[in-house]
Formats: C-alpha cells, sequence, structure tokens
C-alpha cells in the first residue's frame, strides 16, 4: 500500500506535524509525501489512500497554499479513495473555527465520492465550534492545537497513526478479499 501525504504550511508546524506522521508511519506503510506549495493535482489523484493536513487561518480560512489551489482541489473525483485528514489550530482564540478547514476539505471529498477515516473524538478540546465536527463529538480527522496543547502533539499523532494504520489495513484487505 502506497499513501500519498499532501500538506501546506505556512509557519513550519503544519510540515513539522507531517514529518512526524510520515516518521511514524513509514516503519509500516510506504508513504510519499508532498508540500502543496507545489500542488499538481496529477500527484494526488495517482492514490488511493491518501493523508491531508493543513492548518486553519484567521477566521475559518484555509491555509495559504491549499486556498491558492482549492479550485483545482474541488476538480478531483474523490470515488474510490481513502483519506485520513489532520489539521492544526488554536482552539482558544479561534474557538469558534478550530480546524475549519479540515472540515472544508472533509466535505469536498465526502461530496466527490470518497471516503474518510481517522475520525478524531472532540472530547479535551475546549473550542465551540469547528466545521471540521462533522458529527457531534468527532472531528473529521486529526485535531492539533500547538498554541495551548502542544504537550499533547506527540501522544495524539501516536495515536492518531495507530488508528489510521488499522484503519488503512483493514479497507486494504477487505478490498483485497473482493477483487
Amino acid at each position: 500500500m502506497k499513501i500519498g501525504l499532501f500538506y501546506g504550511s505556512d509557519t513550519g508546524r503544519t510540515t513539522a506535524v507531517a514529518e512526524q506522521i510520515k516518521e511514524n508511519l513509514e516503519s509500516r506503510l510506504s508513504i510519499d509525501m508532498f508540500d502543496v506549495v507545489d500542488f499538481k493535482k496529477e500527484d494526488l489523484v495517482k492514490y488511493d489512500y491518501l493523508i491531508i493536513g493543513l492548518s486553519t487561518w484567521y477566521d475559518g480560512e484555509l491555509q495559504s497554499d491549499w486556498d491558492n489551489n482549492f479550485n483545482e482541489f474541488c476538480e478531483i473525483d474523490f470515488s474510490g479513495k481513502t483519506v485520513a485528514l489532520f489539521g492544526l489550530g488554536d482552539q482558544i482564540v479561534y474557538c469558534e473555527y478550530f480546524i475549519d478547514g479540515v472540515g472544508i476539505l472533509g466535505e469536498k471529498i465526502l461530496d466527490s465520492g470518497g471516503s474518510l477515516i481517522g475520525k478524531w473524538s472532540t472530547d479535551g478540546y475546549l473550542h465551540t465550534d469547528s466545521r471540521a465536527e462533522l458529527e457531534e463529538g468527532e472531528f473529521c480527522g486529526l485535531a492539533i492545537d500547538e498554541d495551548t496543547q502542544e504537550e499533547l502533539t506527540e501522544e495524539r499523532i501516536d495515536a492518531w497513526c495507530n488508528q489510521i494504520i488499522n484503519e488503512f489495513t483493514s479497507l486494504q484487505l477487505t478490498n483485497s478479499k473482493t477483487n
């Protein structure tokens, strides 16, 4: 199984989290990593299994590279693709927009026929609202807050990586039995 990990980062924090995720997974999965500053739709569409990460800026805006490439991202047919999302945000200062970028991309992926794995409980977070909470009590991907809970980042990444390994592996086994 080959997985494409695509991320966008303005400050380097999302890059650091993407690198931690890759390092955590690469002993068990094959990961190709891409910074979306150089986004090419062709790179993304060649993967059936994806990990996508970004930060949310200001009042629920996409990270600048994802924002610059959003129209092209919306043209992608995600049918048959399985995606795990992760996002960074500040749950205190931007409590009503916490990791909205994850929700924005998650909605587009689902609307285009893709499936999401790696859902993450909202327990332990202090936000008041989030577009990433597609189902009550669950973000549609991993939520990282490097501003107010950075001491939990490594633990959350480890737990989420174990979760998505199980989910990706289970899907691959299911798909190989039906083919």
